[in-house]
């Protein structure tokens, strides 16, 4: 996990969490299935720009773990928001290691 999240590139995780959420609920003829695609390669193109312009597989891995690393986080920030109110925060923890 250490070795992800150093390509991790943090504004490119942000720009692409606030896309995936207009995308989600704004743009309904996208289908759900295709958001962590576009936030891949939304992300790519990011980590593209953001270094100058150059390509090299460190910045494709950068684009490509945060775009993804988004999806994963908007997902969790929604599960943890949907089960706070089914309990405690030690509860809520405890399902999360469950599934």
């Amino acid at each position: 996990m250490e070795i992800i999240s150093q390509y991790v590139v943090i504004i490119v995780l942000a720009i692409c969490l606030c896309l995936g959420y207009i995308i989600k609920h704004s743009i309904t003829v996208i289908p759900n299935k295709y958001i962590p695609l576009i936030m891949a390669i939304v992300g790519t193109i990011l980590n593209v720009w953001i270094s100058g312009w150059t390509f090299s597989p460190e910045i494709l891995l950068g684009g490509l773990a945060s775009g993804l690393a988004s999806t994963g986080t908007y997902e969790m920030v929604t599960n943890i928001a949907g089960k706070k109110s089914a309990g405690t925060g030690a509860e809520v923890l405890d399902d999360m290691v469950k599934n």
